[in-house]
């Protein structure tokens, strides 16, 4: 067996990058390191319930129940985005550049995930993955699973907002990935500063494309209900986490086109007057009025790259379906 490298003080896997780790357990190959969160649940609901009109960041859909409706939002039929994304990255991850590190911002529970490093590791015998995300339980469950998977493969998760991930980020150039369309939930100026702070790596991005708004509407209303109870659960996780009084059955899920925007927009609206609780402090709400969840923006290929040059980055290898419904883009 192959002798450990000497170590003094905590185990740091960047300093074995070079080194075979198969001496070492799935558990000693996997470390997180937390940033603190500083715009949490409570702060950000009641600033969003305060301003005009009121808004509470999508970020927050993903408590336990939230991550489960999810997966299943993935599985619908009229969501393409998931299964559309999976079969370009099927086809075509074998074109990927050769790298030692990949980063993922937003892993989730890393389905894509985990196909990537399939296709990495007939190439490779061992890398180091950096998951980004506010998810422990995420985090955990992703890097565990590809340190199980992967003897070559070292983790080392980063639980933190986005913008808080960078300082934990390996500085050599690495493969960064930014999939499921994660980018269309923010807008153009934050998508610039985005690509930008990722300079001197190549960026693997998913963009859902600009499409019949028929397709969209069936996307985030579909027949089953279930993007409406996703939606919906925002609602129960502020009664549940923060005392809310919210009565789900005086509200609704509203999702539409906003062609002018090039978004979907998600809001949840009032069916009828009604005052609600939340820490100790009344909200009033008019008959119709909402409470905006989420945009997801659609693109066309000229917005892409527009984004990426302002960002300081070219389109460096681009791939799509049949019906030019979404886009993955490499860029560097």
């Amino acid at each position: 067996m192959m002798k450990a490298p000497p170590q003094s003080g905590p185990f740091d896997p960047w300093r074995f990058a070079d080194h075979m780790p198969y001496q070492l357990s799935a558990t000693e190959r996997f470390s997180i390191v937390e940033a603190p969160i500083r715009d949490n649940f409570a702060e950000a609901v009641c600033a969003g319930l305060d301003q005009r009109p009121r808004s509470i960041p999508p970020r927050f859909f993903y408590d336990a129940r939230g991550s489960e409706l999810f997966e299943r939002i993935c599985a619908l039929p009229e969501y393409y985005v998931t299964r559309t994304e999976f079969a370009i990255l099927e086809r075509h991850a074998h074109e990927l550049p050769p790298t030692d590190t990949v980063i993922e911002f937003g892993c989730g529970y890393g389905a894509k995930t985990r196909l990537l490093f399939e296709a990495f590791f007939r190439a490779r015998r061992m890398m180091t993955f950096v998951p980004v995300d506010i998810s422990r339980r995420a985090l955990e469950e992703t890097g565990r699973h590809l340190a199980d998977r992967h003897p070559g493969l070292t983790v080392r998760a980063v639980r933190a907002e986005f913008e808080r991930a960078y300082e934990f980020l390996p500085s050599h150039s690495s493969l960064v990935l930014f999939l499921g369309s994660n980018i269309g939930n923010l807008d153009h100026a934050d998508s610039v500063r985005f690509l930008r702070a990722l300079r001197g790596h190549k960026v693997l991005v998913g963009f859902d494309m600009q499409k019949d708004p028929a397709v969209l509407h069936a996307a985030y209303n579909d027949a089953q209900g279930v993007t409406a109870a996703f939606n919906l659960n925002l609602l129960a996780r502020i009664n549940h986490e923060l005392g809310g009084t919210f009565d789900l059955a005086q509200w609704r899920h509203l999702a539409l086109y906003n062609a002018m925007a090039g978004r979907i927009e998600m809001h949840l609206v009032s069916t009828d007057a009604q005052a609600v609780r939340v820490l100790g402090e009344t909200h009033v709400f008019g008959p119709g009025e909402r409470i905006h969840t989420e945009d997801s923006y659609k693109f066309s290929e000229g917005q892409i790259r527009a984004i990426a040059a302002e960002g300081g980055l070219r389109v460096e290898k681009w791939w799509t379906d049949e019906q030019r419904w979404f886009s993955v883009v490499l860029l560097s």
